[in-house]
């Protein structure tokens, strides 16, 4: 059997970070997510609200860089919850529980949005792991072509 989901989308509002009884943190949030297609008529997109949960070093890695309006990746497994409400009426809640998260967009876009990278995502589903790090230079740019014209003459090349 397989249950892998991934989403992308921003966050509603800030992650929510709790700990267990045990001391298990748990980070909560919700990601909206465009539809690929307008309405029936070719009107507006349509947005779905998914709930998420991220627990221990993957819940403290969202809680500490994510906030409300982030872009963010989420790749984990999709989940079903039953409970019942005060009504006694019986319900059932659908979330995401992250296995790996990762930046959908460059922090730089909030520093200053004409050095923005665009939509270039940044792996960072450990914990201090290969998350992005904004404080390195940018790679100098390339001074000279290392390629060279070949010209319109193909008798040189092996195929």
């Amino acid at each position: 059997m397989l249950n892998h989901i991934v989403i992308m989308g921003r966050l509603t509002r800030d992650p929510e970070l709790r700990y267990t009884q045990a001391q298990v943190p748990v980070a909560s949030f919700t990601v909206a997510v465009d539809r690929d297609f307008g309405g029936r008529d070719g009107g507006e997109k349509q947005t779905d609200f998914i709930d998420c949960s991220a627990w221990r070093q993957t819940g403290e890695f969202v809680s500490k860089y994510f906030r409300k309006g982030s872009m963010i990746v989420v790749s984990g497994r999709l989940q079903s919850r039953k409970w019942q409400d005060r009504d006694g009426n019986n319900r059932t809640s659908w979330e995401v529980s992250a296995d790996n998260v990762y930046f959908g967009e460059s922090r730089r876009r909030d520093e200053d949005s004409r050095d923005s990278y665009g939509g270039n995502s940044y792996s960072a589903n450990n914990y201090g792991g290969n998350s992005y790090d904004n404080s390195r230079p940018a790679p100098a740019p390339a001074q000279a072509n290392p390629f060279t014209d070949l010209g319109d003459d193909d008798g040189e090349l092996p195929f």
